[in-house]
C-alpha cells in the first residue's frame, strides 16, 4: 500500500487537483476510493480512438487520435513505445562511467547509442534537470482544445481519477530521481486509467508494448498481464524514463522516444543534424503522432499544475489503499471472496493483472485486498489450511503436486474430462482457467490452459 506524505514543490499539481490529501501530493499507487469505472479485468474492453470526424467524449484517450483540425490519426504501428524537485541525483554506484549524452549519441551508430545506455548495471551518478514547459504555438493548441468541447469533459474525467494513481506515482518518480511532471505522460497515455487498451495492443496506465513491459520485467503469460498493475508498470516506466534520459539527456527527446521508440528518435537526429525536439518536428523523420505528443504532455502539464487558472474545479478521487496477503497457487478470486464474506469485485479491481481472476498455479502469489477486508481473507486463508490438516491427519495424504502453467491444442474426440485426467487437475479447473460453459463443447484445435503437474526432476531442480 502507497500512503506517503510527499510535497512537491509543483504547486501546480497540489492545486490542480487540489488534487490530493490537502494540499499533499503524496501518495500511493494503491488506494481505497472509487474504482475506475472501465472494463472489467481481467479481459479490459479495448480503447476506442476517435478519429478526426467524431465528437462522442472517449474514455480514456489517446490524445494524439483524438482532436480534429490538424491533428491526423497516426497509424496503429507507431505507438511502439521501447519501453523533484527542482533537480533530482540518481546515486547509486558510481564504478560505472557515465554515458555520453548527445552529441555523442548523434555521432554513435544507432544500436551502439542505445546498448551503451543500458542501466541494467549500477546507475552512473546523474544530475537531472527539472522538466520544462514550452509556451509555443502547438503547446498552446492542445491547451486550447483541453478547455473547449467535449475534451474539457474528457480531462475534468482524468484530473478526477488522477487523485487515485498520482500519490503512487509520485512516490515511484521520487525514489527514481525523476522529475515530478513526467506523471502527466500517463495522462496523455492512458487518461491515468489502468485498465486501458489500444489498438495496437499496448496496454494499462503507461501503455507498454508487450516485448518492452517485458524487458522492464513486467510479467506477461497464460495468467498475468503486469502492464495492468498500476504499481508495477509504474516502476517500470520509471526504470524506462531513466533509461531514455541516458540515451538523449532531454525529456522532450525521452518523452518522444518512450511514444515511438529510440532508434527512430535517433535516426531522425543523425538525419536532421539537430538534438532539439522542436526542430525535428518540422521534419518528416518523426511521425505525426509523436510530433504532437509532447505539447499534448506540456499542455496537460500545465493544467495539471494549477487546474484552477484554466477553469477545472476537480474533486480527486481517493488515493487507492489496499493491503497484501500472501495466497496459495491458483487461488480463485471468487472462492476467495465468498469464503471472506467480501464482494469478489472488490478484489478483481485491485488484481486486474490476473487475466483469469485467479492466481497463477506456479507458485504462491502477493494479493491486494480491502484494507478493511484484510483481516478477512487472513481469516479465511487460517480456516482452509486448519481443514486441510485436519485432512490430512486424518489419513487423507493426497497432496496437489506442483504444476507450471501450459497450454493444450484440443484433438478430435478429447473431451474436457479427458484433457483434465491427462494433465491430473479436475474438470472444474479447466472450465475455470478458460471461462467455459461446464456444458460446452470443445472443437479441435481449441487452445485450453492448463496447470501440468510438475515431473519429479522439476520439483527436485525447484528446491534446489
Amino acid at each position: 500500500m502507497f500512503l506517503t506524505d510527499m510535497r512537491l514543490p509543483v504547486r501546480a499539481v497540489v492545486a490542480a487537483v487540489s488534487l490530493l490529501l490537502a494540499g499533499q501530493l503524496g501518495g500511493a499507487r494503491g488506494a481505497a476510493g472509487t474504482e475506475p469505472q472501465s472494463a472489467s479485468p481481467p479481459s479490459p474492453e479495448a480503447v476506442t480512438f476517435c478519429g478526426p470526424n467524431e465528437g462522442a467524449p472517449l474514455e480514456p484517450e489517446a490524445i494524439t487520435a483524438c482532436f480534429t483540425g490538424d491533428l491526423p490519426v497516426a497509424p496503429s504501428s507507431v505507438k511502439q513505445p521501447d519501453p523533484a524537485d527542482g533537480s533530482a541525483v540518481y546515486v547509486a554506484s558510481v564504478s560505472q562511467p557515465q554515458v555520453d549524452f548527445l552529441p555523442a549519441a548523434v555521432t554513435a551508430s544507432v544500436e551502439g547509442a542505445v546498448n551503451a545506455a543500458s542501466l541494467e548495471g549500477p546507475l552512473a551518478l546523474v544530475l537531472v534537470p527539472p522538466y520544462q514547459v514550452e509556451d509555443n504555438h502547438d503547446v498552446r493548441r492542445f491547451l486550447d482544445e483541453f478547455q473547449n468541447g467535449y475534451r474539457r469533459a474528457v480531462v475534468e474525467r482524468w484530473l478526477t481519477r488522477a487523485g487515485r494513481y498520482l500519490p503512487m506515482i509520485l512516490d515511484v518518480f521520487k525514489q527514481k530521481g525523476l522529475p515530478e511532471d513526467l506523471v502527466f505522460t500517463a495522462m496523455i497515455e492512458s487518461g491515468f486509467d489502468p485498465l486501458a487498451v489500444s489498438r495496437a495492443g499496448a496496454k494499462g496506465l503507461w501503455q507498454f508494448m508487450a516485448p518492452t513491459a517485458r524487458r522492464y520485467g513486467l510479467r506477461i503469460d497464460n495468467w498475468l498481464d503486469e502492464r495492468l498493475d498500476p504499481e508495477k508498470s509504474t516502476v517500470a516506466a520509471a526504470r524506462h524514463f531513466v533509461d531514455l534520459y541516458k540515451v538523449f539527456g532531454s525529456w522532450n527527446l525521452a518523452q518522444a522516444a518512450y511514444n515511438a521508440g529510440e532508434r527512430t528518435v535517433l535516426e531522425a537526429i543523425r538525419a536532421m543534424g539537430t538534438s532539439d525536439f522542436w526542430a525535428l518536428t518540422r521534419g518528416r523523420r518523426l511521425a505525426d503522432e509523436t510530433k504532437n505528443y509532447i505539447p499534448a504532455i506540456q499542455a496537460a502539464t500545465m493544467i495539471g499544475r494549477e487546474p484552477e487558472r484554466y477553469g477545472f474545479v476537480v474533486t480527486p478521487s481517493a488515493p487507492l489503499e489496499y493491503e497484501t496477503v500472501m495466497v496459495a497457487q491458483s487461488t480463485s478470486l471468487k472462492l476467495l471472496a465468498a469464503r471472506a464474506g467480501l464482494e469478489a469485485d472488490a478484489l478483481e479491481r485491485l488484481n486486474p493483472e490476473l487475466r483469469l481472476r485467479q492466481t497463477p498455479p506456479d507458485g504462491p502469489y502477493p494479493l491486494k485486498v480491502p484494507i478493511e477486508g484484510a483481516v478477512l481473507v487472513r481469516a479465511a486463508l487460517e480456516r482452509e489450511a486448519n481443514a486441510k490438516s485436519a485432512s490430512i491427519r486424518a489419513g487423507d495424504r493426497s497432496s496437489t503436486p506442483a504444476a507450471r502453467p501450459t497450454i493444450h491444442v484440443v484433438k478430435r474426440q478429447e473431451t474436457v474430462s479427458v484433457i483434465a485426467k491427462r494433465y491430473g487437475v479436475s474438470v472444474a479447473d479447466i472450465v475455470r482457467w478458460n471461462d467455459l460453459d461446464a456444458k460446452a463443447t470443445i472443437a479441435p484445435g481449441t487452445r485450453l490452459r492448463v496447470a501440468a503437474p510438475q515431473t519429479h526432476s522439476e520439483v527436485v531442480a525447484s528446491r534446489k
